[in-house]
């Protein structure tokens, strides 16, 4: 016996329904999926009546955000599945060079200036920060001014607060910046630093040349032996240097710490933003401060996993694989004629995405995007070094 009333039906009381029909959806034999994509033709559920309502609304799935990134994940509207919500976050309003924007609670700086600012404030510099990793507070080349602040502030890591004013394009800002980049332009070669970086360097007005001649090399380990603390006084000719011989100490990337500003982007990589092997940091003080292995060891003889995580951040090409330090001596590397292809990693199931950079038919770097879910923009051993294999020769 069925009914559509409410009350008790048989002996066990509440609504029955048809033996061929499921009464809680569908079975776990068909998947456990409960919600559907389709309008329910078979009327009201079993114990209801239909008030006069004849019309049953299809269900609607829940909404997904991704966690890790809900502000740059689009919402995805799914049958089923768990409800997955991202950080409610009230917004506050800044003042960007008289321009008021609103933007989440726990925003820095940068971030409202990336997504609220015009192109001009948007192309602030920097050099430590990257997008797929902590604010490191380095370089101080993105400072801005805030009101009542007594000093600039750096925009990577200086959250906006409600009220605030910024400004970013004053005299004071553009002479703190271009005094960090004459100042590491002068110790440091740049010349393969990013293209970004190149242009903040003319526009700014960097002239390395009032600083005098830079000074000559050091030898191979001695910037790595110097006593911390213990500095030669200058000589007042010539501008100070970190250039020292390339490091080749293995197969797999080169480094050439004549270019190395001390970011410390690697570090971070090797450590608590990515792949948690804390095989290099810092040593040294002040103007002999370096990055090193611990005890100084050749990198082999090192916790390094050879993940390459490092040369993915580092800003100015002290970090590379030997294939492209290779080309490069030989004077045959070609980055106006590369190429870049998107794939998917093939070494196990993770399916993380790989860019594939392709000069003259031959794989001469692997990287993989800065936004990917999966990656984030770090690799393993096997994806950023393992594609001898599919070369094309």
């Amino acid at each position: 016996m069925t009914t559509t009333g409410k009350g008790p039906a048989g002996p066990g009381g509440g609504s029955s329904a048809p033996t061929d029909e499921p009464v809680d959806g569908p079975t776990e034999a068909s998947g456990g999926a409960a919600v559907t994509t389709a309008p329910v033709e078979t009327g009201p559920p079993p114990g209801e009546g239909t008030d006069g309502d004849t019309d049953v609304p299809a269900p609607v799935g829940p909404t997904v955000i991704d966690p890790v990134a809900p502000e740059r994940r689009t919402e995805e509207r799914l049958g089923s599945g768990p409800v997955m919500l991202g950080q409610i976050r009230r917004r506050v309003t800044v003042s960007l060079d008289g321009r008021e924007v609103r933007v989440p609670e726990g925003t820095t700086i940068l971030g409202a200036l990336h997504e609220e600012g015009t192109p001009e404030q948007a192309d602030t510099p920097t050099l430590c920060w990257a997008p797929n990793m902590d604010p490191i507070n380095a370089c101080r080349v993105c400072v801005v001014e805030v009101e009542g602040s007594r000093t600039l502030v750096p925009s990577c890591a200086r959250k906006c607060e409600d009220g605030m004013e910024v400004r970013t394009d004053t005299e004071k800002v553009r002479h703190s910046r271009r005094m960090v980049l004459e100042l590491l332009t002068s110790s440091v070669d740049m010349d393969r630093a990013s293209a970004d970086v190149q242009r903040w360097i003319g526009d700014y007005g960097v002239d390395t040349a009032r600083y005098g001649p830079p000074a000559a090399p050091a030898a191979a380990g001695e910037r790595d032996r110097r006593h911390p603390g213990h500095h030669h006084a200058p000589d007042g000719a010539t501008a100070a240097t970190v250039a020292q011989p390339v490091k080749v100490d293995n197969d797999l990337y080169v480094r050439d710490y004549s270019r190395c500003i001390m970011c410390y982007k690697c570090v971070n990589a090797c450590g608590t933003d990515a792949q948690f092997t804390f095989a290099i940091a810092a040593a040294g003080r002040g103007f002999d401060a370096r990055i090193a292995t611990e005890f100084d060891a050749p990198l082999p003889e090192s916790a390094c996993v050879y993940c390459g995580n490092c040369i993915g951040v580092c800003p100015t090409g002290a970090l590379v694989s030997v294939r492209e330090h290779e080309l490069r001596e030989a004077d045959d590397w070609h980055p106006e004629e590369e190429t870049v292809t998107t794939t998917i990693c093939s070494f196990c199931g993770v399916g993380c995405n790989l860019e594939l950079h392709v000069q003259q038919n031959e794989i001469v770097n692997v990287t993989s995007p800065a936004d990917h879910s999966v990656t984030h923009g770090h690799l393993c051993i096997k994806g950023r070094f393992g594609f001898q294999h599919v070369q094309n020769f």
